[in-house]
């Protein structure tokens, strides 16, 4: 009975002194104040406001790429000469390496792939809608060399690069 009550008093000892130990980390410790960390109490100071244009309500590149090709619109006017011409110094930048100066698929780069890339002034390529460039751009082309630049290069500067390669025209 004796050993019984002996070992009460030491866990209830023990216990004590873990009770104390922990108020007094909790009150004195920097770290470990669960209560004053924001996961606990998350309101007490106001919501900030988000700023309007932060969220892509339209033209997201999710909704980008869930749309189809012929359905998309550039937001650009295509047949501006400002427009193009911002879209031919784009397209020596990203597209130049594989397509070539002369648009016809034997860039430097291009040259070693089996088969060329495609010729930007071939009829099949001008009569595509700009809305189907500009996927083929921005994702790649299934089973082609086309790489997706949707990453590398911004919404606004793949409609410039559409804007040029249309201009183009179909090679006689």
């Amino acid at each position: 009975m004796k050993k019984a009550l002996v070992l009460g008093v030491v866990v209830a000892f023990v216990l004590l002194v873990a009770v104390l130990a922990l108020r007094h980390i909790d009150d004195y410790a920097d770290f470990w104040r669960m209560r004053e960390t924001p996961v606990i109490k998350p309101y007490e100071k106001p919501m900030l406001i988000m700023e309007e244009g932060v969220v892509p309500v339209s033209a997201s590149e999710a909704m980008l790429r869930a749309s189809k090709g012929e359905d998309l619109e550039s937001p650009l006017n295509l047949k501006d000469p400002a427009v193009i011409a911002a879209g031919k110094t784009l397209y020596f930048n990203f597209c130049f390496q594989c397509h070539g100066s002369n648009h016809d698929g034997k860039g430097t780069v291009g040259q070693s792939f089996s088969p060329l890339p495609t010729d930007l002034r071939s009829t099949k390529v001008q009569s595509l809608p700009g809305g189907i460039h500009f996927k083929e751009i921005s994702y790649g082309v299934p089973d082609g060399r086309q790489p997706p630049l949707a990453t590398t290069i911004p919404v606004l500067d793949r409609w410039r690069i559409v804007a040029y390669v249309k201009s183009l025209g179909i090679r006689k």
